[in-house]
């Protein structure tokens, strides 16, 4: 089981599996939030399929903004090596105490830039 699946983690996703929230858009619920450096994953379901649980969401910081799946198994082993910088090694972390919020809520810039390229 992953570093990352947490108890809160565990109840977020409870109810939102793969393609519950298709076509919801702006509309959709953020479940969670994982972080490293300026990348962040806001992810909308998940569900568990054997020793792994596939995530889907939006991913922005990273060469291109997009929505995906992700093994939460692959995201808690994403490190970020800053050693040579003095900063040892970065590991993507869940954003503790999120509560689930709409897309349309959340106060990030580059997320809501991604979501108005598909307005009508």
């Amino acid at each position: 089981m992953s570093r990352l699946m947490t108890p809160r983690l565990e109840e977020a996703l409870e109810g939102y599996p793969l393609y519950s929230q298709d076509g919801k858009g702006k509309e959709a619920v953020c479940r969670a939030i994982f972080a490293l450096g300026a990348v962040r994953w806001f992810i909308l379901e998940g569900e568990r399929e054997e020793n792994d649980t596939i995530l889907f969401g939006i991913v922005v910081g990273l060469a291109e903004d997009e929505y995906g799946y992700i093994s939460l198994n692959e995201l808690s082993e994403v490190e970020l090596d800053l050693t040579a910088q003095g900063l040892g090694k970065l590991q993507v972390r869940l954003q503790e105490n999120f509560t689930p919020t709409p897309l349309k809520n959340l106060q990030d810039f580059r997320l809501q830039q991604f979501l108005a390229k598909f307005e009508h």
